[in-house]
């Protein structure tokens, strides 16, 4: 009987431990789910704030809202300025992507496989953009074109975009080289493949995921370029955040909402726009 009185405390430390873990781990996760709610709350704000400005039939913020209104939109919709805009931002993001992703998945290739030597000054100098300030890009390309005399042309924009929006298609695509089986090259060479075949039947759909995530960032930080594009535009050829710029300067009213909603849904209906072509669910892991 000794013996158990004895034990009987060191039994019931732990069992009285484990109680109080159990009835602290719904407060923990209670912590951990406002604090995330708190963040998305957060981030989300802004886009909620712009909403309403749009929708507001006044020519300011107002809160709350004193009705409903697609007045902003039809403006937006109505002015040649902006629709040109549009187009142009449209025209030049899609050839960033094309080139970005092209040339920064063909750059990840050659960093992961080529055995070059000096790889990660190569990589950390690839990845510069993503440090300097986009506005002392800008500048730069700017006063190289100057110096070489060719003006603003729309390649030149085009250029500096790419220049931007690189990075993220190198460092996505580099991701996915990390975990890639050579093994599976290799078999498919030994079968009789060709290199080539071998390149678009194994080697891109295995990077697809890192490729496809590269152009989807390419094409939204392209699209909502503003420092770059705004020592690269020309008169009469304006990107749609360059021509919102200058319409702040002389009027502030639900237009700017309205246009700031159109690029937000814009790049939802290209992320879900690729996710139905190419299943993008199926690389949610990457």
């Amino acid at each position: 009987m000794q013996t158990t009185a004895s034990h009987s405390p060191s039994l019931a430390a732990p069992q009285q431990a484990t109680r109080t873990a159990a009835a602290a781990r719904p407060y923990g996760r209670y912590l951990y789910l406002a604090v995330n709610i708190a963040i998305l709350a957060f981030l989300l704000a802004p886009i909620a704030i712009v909403i309403v400005f749009a929708l507001n039939p006044t020519p300011f913020i107002q809160f709350p809202p004193v009705g409903v209104s697609l007045r902003w939109f039809e403006k937006f919709f109505a002015s040649r300025d902006f629709m040109h805009a549009l187009w142009f931002s449209l025209e030049v993001a899609v050839l960033t992507t094309v080139s970005a992703t092209i040339l920064g998945a063909s750059a990840a290739l050659a960093l992961a496989r080529g055995n070059l030597p000096g790889t990660r000054l190569i990589v950390a100098t690839m990845l510069s953009p993503l440090m300097l300030p986009a506005i002392l890009t800008g500048l730069a390309l700017f006063q190289t074109y100057v110096l070489l005399d060719v003006g603003r042309p729309t390649w030149g924009l085009v250029a500096g975009h790419t220049l931007v929006t690189l990075p993220y298609v190198v460092r996505t695509t580099l991701a996915v080289l990390h975990n890639f089986d050579t093994r599976l090259e290799e078999a498919a060479q030994n079968l009789g493949a060709s290199p080539l075949r071998t390149f678009f039947e194994v080697t891109l759909p295995l990077i697809k995921p890192g490729v496809l995530a590269g152009a989807i960032f390419a094409f939204i930080v392209s699209f909502d370029q503003f420092p770059v594009s705004l020592f690269l535009v020309s008169p009469g050829n304006e990107t749609l955040p360059v021509t919102l710029f200058n319409y702040l300067k002389f009027d502030l009213d639900g237009t700017i909402g309205a246009a700031s909603v159109v690029s937000i849904v814009l790049a939802f209906v290209v992320v879900i726009g690729l996710d139905r072509t190419v299943g993008l669910r199926s690389y949610v892991k990457l």
